[in-house]
């Protein structure tokens, strides 16, 4: 009688330890963004550390991944 919630839960000890690399860089450049109302032009040097540290987070741990046919060829012999 009623609705019950839902059952997917989530531990918050797992997620305690996770890592944010580029947090520092994004909250300069937003708060440059805030006191310049918007203005991008005003926070060239903040946005140009926020990019270079966010490629320097995806080219780091990246894995290599195969060609899309690869990978249709794979399902393909997966079924006969």
């Amino acid at each position: 009688m009623g609705r019950q919630g839902s059952t997917l839960r989530i531990n918050p000890k797992k997620f305690g330890n996770l890592q944010k690399p580029c947090m520092r860089e994004m909250v300069s450049f937003l708060s440059c963004l805030s006191i310049a109302q918007g203005a991008e032009g005003r926070c060239t040097r903040q946005k140009s550390l926020l990019s270079a540290c966010m490629d320097a987070q995806t080219s780091d741990k990246r894995k290599p991944f195969g060609s899309i046919n690869y990978h249709l060829q794979k399902l393909s012999r997966v079924k006969k």
